[in-house]
């Protein structure tokens, strides 16, 4: 198989997510301490190429980010779902972000991604849409939902409530309507 500049800065990209977000204690684990198993479960990035597994990332069992390697078209509805923290660490602030784009060491974008889907729920509290564009409608059930401004929803985006819209954050582009339905 060719090893092409892409694949290369994919694969760098990966490690330093897993590296950034893997557990740093020196000592070993303790057989007895399932808590500690569990939470380690959560700090991981599910980093995606297949539609069925960028679904099952941003579920209630999913992880906190799901970073996509290229353009996904899923025939179903997204729901973001669960409590998730910034970085899978409960001391940090609620937090999920979705990812779609690639980057170098120093964090800037070098490839955006297309998500294609008939509609995505969140429901999860401080959900990000990162640099990419997301091709289909948006219901916000929860509060700090926000597209970055290297993001774009291509569709619209409609609220529970008028209180999920207020703490909204639409940095980025959304080419439809914004309302409280």
């Amino acid at each position: 198989m060719k090893i092409t500049p892409k694949i290369l800065l994919a694969s760098i990209l990966a490690g330093a997510l897993l590296t950034a977000c893997g557990n740093t204690d020196t000592e070993p684990k303790k057989e007895d301490n399932k808590a500690e198993d569990k939470a380690d479960v959560v700090t991981t990035a599910s980093i995606v190429n297949e539609a069925d597994a960028l679904v099952n990332g941003l579920s209630e069992n999913g992880t906190w980010i799901v970073a996509t390697l290229q353009d996904l078209t899923v025939d179903s509805d997204i729901v973001v779902a669960g409590e998730f923290h910034d970085k899978g660490d409960a001391a940090n602030p609620l937090y999920r972000k979705l990812g779609l784009y690639t980057q170098d060491e120093d964090h800037n974008i070098i490839d955006s991604f297309t998500l294609t889907a008939p509609k995505m729920t969140v429901q999860s509290e401080n959900f990000k849409i990162q640099g990419g564009t997301f091709v289909g409608d948006v219901y916000v059930e929860a509060n700090g939902f926000t597209v970055d401004a290297t993001a774009k929803v291509d569709g619209n985006v409609y609220y529970k409530s008028d209180e999920f819209k207020a703490s909204a954050v639409i940095d980025g582009e959304v080419t439809g309507e914004q309302e409280v339905q």
